[in-house]
């Protein structure tokens, strides 16, 4: 197709004709490909939307064209197929059970109403389901027949025992688009014997009847031989005399006649030899030019029949996975870009409200340390003040939730400064929480003095509400 398109555009002609005419050309390639002709042997069935509001078109010995995308099509063979069929122990009408070992010839029928039903039951089964189809109704039938016959009809009147058959089996096989093309019985047994008898019956009575004819032909040949033994005797004597002369001239006229007469057939014996190898060499040579064409016809119509039931449809079928394929890869593809831009979005979400708390915590925190003189102690010393009830309760809750089921005390009166040991307890319990000291010490900070209990002097709380004030920026 390049090369096409290189030569064109080397001639001169414009991309958009040389589109067209390659638009063309391919679109009149499918045309083709899609005529389709049945051969004699098989019967086109087209499906899909057909006219006549049917569910399938046939043809056979045609073509049609196959309309793309909503039309497709599939052969059927019309091959004859031989069933055996082995009756066993039937039922007649006189209640006697017989074997009727026989053969059948069906094929799918080209009539078009019966052809019709073999597009619609037969089409896509094998050629060994549809011999199992067909021996099933021939084995109903055929039970049938048979039980409804006599014996003596069965065994006397054969054609009409095929007869009722295939009327029977015919009737049924058309229902599924087959026609009977042939019936053989081979032969009727019973196992009760019945048919054997009525078999050496008939044989008594046949050699019976030829004794009779015999004796009555010996009397008949005994009288007319004597009659001719006389009658002989008398015109032997008178015809002697005549056949010793007559004899003499006839043995002169035959021996010249048999000169002349080898002499002719020795010639046309010759003659007729030759001639004959002849026409024999040119009858073979004819012959074995008549089979080569045949063998070679038999070989092409062979390879385009195996390159019709095989390579077309395992191109399809190729065309067809890689088609699904790519479906299943491009589904796949858009799921998982849907998946990582989910996903994508997400992160940014979150890294977009991380990004905005920590900007207000930060832009919090510039607050506090402005207001705190631009001082980072000072600012740090606000925010413990903002959060000292909350250390205070945090610390006063430490021993709230602690569950003493008993508490047993020895008390021997040897408390000091006024305080039991029961008081000692809760006090001592108490002191366990670690002080707000120990706490500013691991954070690395001071506490200060006023919050540690000890003593300040009036100048010290002037100095350290002078302390407390914000700075003002210079």
């Amino acid at each position: 197709m390049l090369p096409l398109i290189q030569e064109g555009l080397s001639l001169g002609f414009p991309m958009a004709v040389i589109a067209a005419v390659l638009f063309i050309f391919l679109f009149l390639i499918v045309l083709i490909r899609r005529y389709k002709r049945c051969p004699s042997d098989r019967i086109l069935v087209v499906y899909g939307k057909v006219s006549g509001g049917q569910s399938a078109k046939c043809i056979h010995g045609g073509a049609a064209f196959i309309i793309p995308v909503i039309q497709d099509y599939e052969f059927l063979d019309l091959t004859p197929i031989s069933i055996e069929v082995n009756l066993v122990n039937a039922l007649s009408k006189q209640n006697i059970r017989v074997n009727v070992p026989s053969r059948f010839t069906i094929g799918v029928s080209t009539e078009p109403g019966i052809m019709q039903n073999a597009a619609e039951r037969l089409l896509g089964l094998g050629a060994q389901d549809v011999q199992e189809l067909a021996k099933e109704i021939i084995f109903g039938q055929l039970r049938l027949v048979v039980a409804s016959m006599d014996i003596e009809e069965i065994n006397n009147d054969r054609d009409k025992f095929l007869t009722n058959i295939s009327q029977s089996v015919e009737t049924e096989l058309k229902k599924v688009g087959l026609k009977l093309i042939n019936v053989n019985i081979t032969d009727i047994v019973d196992e009760s014997g019945y048919i054997e008898a009525l078999g050496k019956e008939a044989a008594a009575h046949a050699i019976n009847a030829a004794r009779k004819s015999v004796a009555e032909k010996t009397r008949d040949g005994s009288i007319g031989e004597a009659n001719a033994v006389q009658d002989e005797r008398s015109q032997v004597a008178a015809a002697n005399a005549q056949a010793v002369e007559g004899e003499n001239t006839a043995k002169i006229a035959v021996a010249n006649s048999d000169s002349l007469r080898r002499q002719r057939e020795a010639e046309a014996e010759r003659v007729a030899i030759a001639s004959e190898k002849v026409q024999s060499a040119k009858a073979l040579e004819e012959s074995y030019a008549a089979e080569q064409q045949a063998e070679t016809a038999r070989a092409d119509r062979e390879r385009s029949s195996q390159m019709a039931d095989i390579i077309v449809p395992a191109e399809i079928d190729k065309k067809k996975v890689e088609i699904d394929a790519e479906a299943e890869a491009e589904r796949i593809r858009r799921r998982a870009k849907g998946e990582a831009d989910a996903i994508l979005f997400k992160a940014q979400a979150e890294a977009q409200g991380l990004y905005e708390v920590l900007t207000k915590q930060a832009a919090g925190l510039d607050q506090i340390v402005k207001a705190a003189g631009n001082n980072s102690k000072d600012a740090v010393l606000l925010l413990i003040a903002d959060k000292l009830p909350e250390l205070v309760k945090t610390q006063a809750e430490a021993i709230k939730n602690i569950k003493i089921d008993k508490v047993t005390v020895w008390e021997n009166g040897g408390g000091k400064d006024g305080k039991s040991s029961t008081a000692n307890f809760l006090s001592g319990m108490y002191q366990s929480v670690p002080p707000l000291q120990e706490m500013f010490n691991m954070a690395g900070m001071q506490l200060p003095d006023y919050l540690k209990g000890k003593d300040v002097k009036p100048d010290d709380d002037a100095e350290i509400i002078e302390e407390q004030k914000p700075h003002k920026n210079k």
